[in-house]
């Protein structure tokens, strides 16, 4: 039974459904597409910079980014999205949610404009150049994860709390469509224009004069959607469960969410003092580990090795597109006509395989559950890349291709459906309101840091790494196969890792914010029998 909980949160709890919510998820939400554009667009652009700068006239190659230049270009968004994801953080829960919520916007605004106007007297300097302001790029999208996450939570009601943050965060998978369409549409208008058929077929391993204006215009155009969403960030009230629990004024919470909601909310700010008291321990603290500890562990964790897996696969799909037919070597098509293919083979995957996924998690939350939903999918995503894996010369082969790209689909629909949604959502329901900022952002950045080792270790090392563990696990697997087989037995792998760490997180589904987190002075159950109905009916598990 709850001893200190407040009017304003039962409030919160309770309200029905309404046009505000559904007004936060676009807005909150718009974030997250300028976040996945931003993110994924560097993928459809990557090998046009390497034809563009790096093109060899000696050679019958036609260009290609340096390993290590590649990797920064790629990657460097990501150190940013994990430092930016510290910071705001941490502001979050210190200034409060809205007054750092539209600073990420103007920021990645501006740094999506900067990048498509790099500039430099030599290619190293462009690089450089594009580098500076990805970082910047991804240090404001960092600020995005938990502000994002902590709003939506704090303003949902406890039975469609969920789905609302799952919500939030598939806006990321209509970002990584648009990434793959807005480039695709770009490459072909120029390649309409200016690559006709005589350009292609005598100039195969040249790249289009008008070839830097196309990548320029992609990554400038991420900028509009953080500019739309501005002005109705800035509109937002601040949370009440902010305002009561960490400013310390109730009357202003109750003012605030009455008005939001429509409803009268009495201020119980007499209350407020014994709900603060109970709760009043620091993040570093014995209390804190004690309450909370093997949860953020859980949900750093689990982040870390999908994110791993994640962006493994996504930072390699332009090598795993030819080996499933989708497109075709680069000796073999102009600069544009590449960027078209891998952009169209993108935007099917997305769509078909990416995009689904998220959806799934939406309508399915509240009811199957976020745990049960984190253990299938990253029990399902260890099987799929596993096949890969060892049967990748098999699936390579032209009459196997469409066989490989449903086993690849599917990895991506079990990502969605699965890890990739529920990480984001729990962090944001399992900790108290006074550090739920801080502990979504230390999530958030644990698992940017297994993306940072996709980005900059995996795809150059994990050839070896792969082979070892593969001949380790798999006994007798051939130590002879290439890159792309060691890294999908590698990310199974670290999938299956995750798998297990999920039961170091518990069931959230239908519980308030304060029921979760402890924060409301509810008695603790000893009940073993109540223990065993209240656990997720899941596998038969208890909860931790």
């Amino acid at each position: 039974m709850a001893l200190y909980n407040l009017s304003v949160l039962d409030a919160l709890d309770t309200a029905r459904m309404q046009w505000y919510h559904v007004t936060a998820i676009l807005i909150a939400g718009m974030g997250f597409f300028s976040d996945a554009y931003d993110l994924f667009c560097i993928s459809t652009v990557s090998k046009l910079l390497g034809r563009l700068y790096y093109y060899d006239p000696s050679s019958r190659h036609p260009g290609k980014l340096p390993p290590t230049v590649n990797n920064f270009v790629v990657g460097v968004a990501l150190v940013g999205t994990l430092i930016g994801q510290l910071v705001f953080g941490f502001l979050g829960d210190k200034l409060g949610r809205k007054k750092v919520y539209g600073i990420t916007l103007i920021l990645m605004a501006i740094c999506s404009i900067c990048s498509g106007l790099s500039f430099g007297y030599s290619p190293k300097a462009v690089m450089v150049t594009l580098c500076f302001f990805r970082f910047w790029l991804g240090f404001g999208i960092g600020g995005d994860y938990p502000l994002s996450a902590t709003i939506m939570a704090e303003y949902a009601n406890k039975k469609t709390r969920g789905a609302f943050i799952a919500a939030v965060f598939a806006m990321q998978g209509v970002g990584i469509i648009f990434a793959g369409l807005v480039s695709m549409i770009v490459s072909s208008i120029f390649l309409s224009e200016y690559g006709g058929p005589k350009f292609r077929e005598n100039h195969i391993l040249s790249t289009e004069p008008e070839a830097d204006y196309v990548w320029r215009i992609v990554l400038m155009l991420g900028a509009l959607p953080a500019l739309l969403t501005y002005y109705w960030r800035m509109k937002m009230p601040e949370t009440g469960r902010y305002t009561a629990l960490i400013e310390g004024n109730a009357t202003q919470a109750a003012i605030d969410m009455a008005h939001v909601l429509d409803i009268e909310i009495p201020a119980d700010q007499d209350r407020l003092s014994q709900f603060k008291a109970a709760n009043d321990y620091p993040l570093l603290s014995r209390t804190f580990l004690e309450r909370h500890g093997r949860h953020l562990i859980g949900t750093m964790s689990t982040w870390f090795f999908l994110d791993t897996a994640y962006y493994s696969q996504h930072l390699t799909q332009k090598d795993i597109f030819p080996a499933m037919g989708l497109t075709q070597a680069d000796v073999d098509v102009s600069a544009l006509r590449e960027m078209f293919e891998t952009s169209r083979a993108m935007f099917v995957v997305a769509l078909l395989g990416t995009f689904p996924g998220y959806w799934f998690t939406v309508f399915f939350i509240e009811t199957i559950g976020r745990f049960f939903i984190q253990l299938v999918g990253f029990f399902m995503m260890s099987i799929f890349l596993l096949i890969m894996g060892i049967k990748y010369d098999y699936l390579k082969e032209r009459e196997n291709n469409w066989i490989f790209a449903a086993l690849y689909g599917l990895t991506f629909f079990f990502a969605n459906f699965g890890p990739n949604s529920t990480t984001f959502v729990l962090p944001a329901e399992l900790f108290p309101t006074r550090m739920r900022s801080t502990c979504h952002a230390l999530s958030a950045a644990s698992g940017k840091a297994g993306a940072i080792i996709a980005a900059f270790v995996l795809q150059n090392y994990a050839m070896n790494a792969g082979a070892i563990i593969a001949a380790f696990v798999l006994q007798n697997y051939a130590m002879n196969v290439n890159q792309i087989k060691h890294i999908m037995v590698f990310v199974a792998l670290t999938s299956m890792f995750g798998f297990c760490c999920t039961f170091l997180v518990t069931e959230t589904k239908g519980r308030s914010l304060e029921e979760i987190s402890g924060e409301d002075g509810a008695q603790k159950e000893t009940n073993p029998a109540t223990k065993l109905r209240m656990a997720p009916r899941t596998l038969g598990l208890l909860s931790i």
